[in-house]
């Protein structure tokens, strides 16, 4: 019996690396009957006695796991957004990072397709200000022309000894992304809509890639996110810049709405928190609220 990863879940079969060989396997027969799916991501045990007939016999303990796409033991999620075509868009990335952070998953921002507002100074001073904003805040921020090289060395660097889920909308050039990280892949890339300013969906199944020293995984785009695991008094959670000082507000537990004496509010007001992102907070708290009223 050996130990090792799954790279790649397709037609039935697990593709698992161990010590740079892939073996091609099938899940136990009683998984199914345990209601257990190996996810692309998981440590499992395995046993083959050559690299194209082997059997997946045991999970380890996963430290994650996302439902869409389905993948586990991430270390870090790189939310890739475009500057331009599609517009960058504030709201969908705040959904984006409450996802990732809901989950205990370290996200890092990359825009790209810089060059596409250079052309006008104002919208470059603007994507340049909201960067320096999430750069506050805490989180990583890399910004990529799709003619330079300059922040791809950066990118790699993070990516080293990590297991990484590449995220965001569609069209903004993800696969361009890896295919200039690692140009060997020649990932097959989707053209913008001109009518709909999105982009067509060009990766059809969940794979971990190797980049840069640690694994990439290549997910499909999609454009909305809900927030099925999140409760509403864990969305600040989600929120570094609410967390730093929400130990201030009067109340313990505030939810940062109606509450006197609230912290966050107060730094709204101040302007040392960015109003759109309390405004997400808000619109998230809304819609956690309505999901529960449902059911």
């Amino acid at each position: 019996m050996a130990v090792g990863k799954i790279i790649k879940s397709l037609s039935g079969f697990y593709y698992i690396e161990d010590h740079d060989v892939i073996y091609q396997c099938r899940g136990r027969g009683n998984f199914r009957k345990r209601k257990l799916t190996p996810l692309v991501g998981d440590w499992v045990e395995y046993e083959s006695t050559n690299t194209t007939d082997g059997m997946v016999l045991a999970i380890h303990e996963r430290r994650n796991a996302l439902v869409r796409p389905p993948i586990a033991n991430v270390d870090q999620a790189l939310v890739t957004f475009a500057a331009k075509e599609p517009d960058f868009d504030t709201g969908l990335l705040d959904r984006f990072l409450v996802h990732i952070e809901a989950h205990g998953i370290s996200p890092l921002i990359c825009i790209t397709k810089m060059d596409k507002v250079e052309a006008s100074l104002n919208d470059k001073a603007s994507i340049n200000d909201y960067a320096g904003l999430y750069r506050e805040i805490g989180y990583t921020v890399f910004l990529i022309s799709g003619n330079e090289e300059q922040g791809l060395e950066e990118i790699v660097g993070y990516l080293d000894g990590k297991t990484t889920v590449l995220a965001g909308q569609s069209g903004v050039g993800k696969s361009s992304l890896l295919n200039r990280l690692r140009p060997e892949l020649e990932i097959e890339t989707g053209e913008i809509s001109k009518a709909l300013s999105r982009g067509k969906h060009t990766t059809r199944h969940v794979e971990l890639l190797k980049v840069g020293g640690g694994f990439v995984a290549d997910t499909p785009g999609f454009s909305s996110l809900d927030f099925q695991i999140l409760d509403g008094d864990d969305l600040s959670r989600c929120f570094p810049e609410f967390q730093e000082v929400s130990h201030e507000c009067k109340f313990r537990g505030c939810s940062h709405l109606n509450e006197p004496d609230c912290a966050v509010r107060a730094r709204v007001e101040s302007g040392d928190i960015a109003a759109h992102r309390y405004q997400h907070y808000k619109q998230f708290y809304q819609e956690i609220s309505n999901r529960k009223k449902r059911y």
